[in-house]
């Protein structure tokens, strides 16, 4: 399902608007909002993926100069894992860095500078695309670590293609660590946002549903593991080793 915030009664279309021109992004939801869409707006590429994972936007415009993270490094690390439809946006007009956007995933490229209106006319094309791709609208909000996908909504998690049944607190350990694939996340913060109850040292419980989430998810196809055990601070739903090469 495109992601909307139903107003009044009616559905609206919410756009993720990362560009660091303050002053462009000021006038652009002007323009997008009295054309009937709710725009959110960042200004640091670091920032741009958590808010893509965080919340439920239709559409991410993107544009490829940010500080923090380009706006290409951004576009690859979002197709890991959502399949939010993206429209980049950069001041360039050179055909490589369209190119290459396209190849990351971008639906759609737009150089600078350019009307308002055609940025509209291409947002309501991206997004009516969308609709129309039955294989689109409910990948998104999907994680993607190498060959695993972890649909949220349905509540689905597969390796290689083949279905894995997951208990609640399986799905929901995985789901988490997956929000910060190849970032560690302490056992206290684990206990606390997954199981509910506070954190105590001598408390194993996290630790057996790890074990049992490691047996059922498996490793890697090099069999290196999946979720890898920090010592002193917790786990990490580690990347796959493709994406650790230089």
């Amino acid at each position: 399902m495109v992601r909307t915030l139903p107003i009044g009664g009616k559905a609206v279309e919410r756009i993720l608007l990362a560009d660091d021109d303050a002053g462009l992004c000021e006038l652009l939801t002007e323009f997008l909002e009295s054309e009937g869409f709710k725009v959110e707006s960042v200004h640091d590429g670091s920032k741009v993926v958590a808010r893509v994972l965080a919340e439920r936007f239709s559409l991410l415009i993107l544009d490829v100069m940010l500080p923090g993270l380009s706006g290409m490094e951004v576009l690859k690390e979002i197709r890991r894992q959502s399949a939010i439809p993206v429209l980049m946006l950069t001041a360039r007009g050179d055909d490589v860095d369209r190119i290459v956007g396209l190849e990351l995933g971008a639906d759609d490229y737009l150089p600078k500078p350019f009307n308002p209106r055609e940025l509209v006319a291409r947002i309501r094309a991206v997004l009516r695309r969308g609709r129309l791709d039955g294989s689109r609208a409910p990948q998104v909000g999907v994680y993607r670590v190498g060959d695993m996908v972890i649909d949220p909504a349905a509540r689905h998690v597969s390796t290689g293609g083949t279905r894995i049944d997951l208990t609640t607190v399986e799905f929901d350990l995985l789901e988490t660590l997956a929000q910060s694939s190849g970032v560690a996340l302490s056992r206290e913060a684990l206990v606390k946002s997954v199981l509910k109850r506070s954190f105590s040292p001598f408390d194993r419980s996290l630790d057996v549903h790890i074990s049992n989430l490691r047996r059922k998810i498996g490793t890697y196809p090099d069999g290196s593991e999946r979720i890898k055990t920090i010592r002193g601070l917790g786990y990490i739903l580690a990347l796959p080793p493709e994406d650790l090469k230089p």
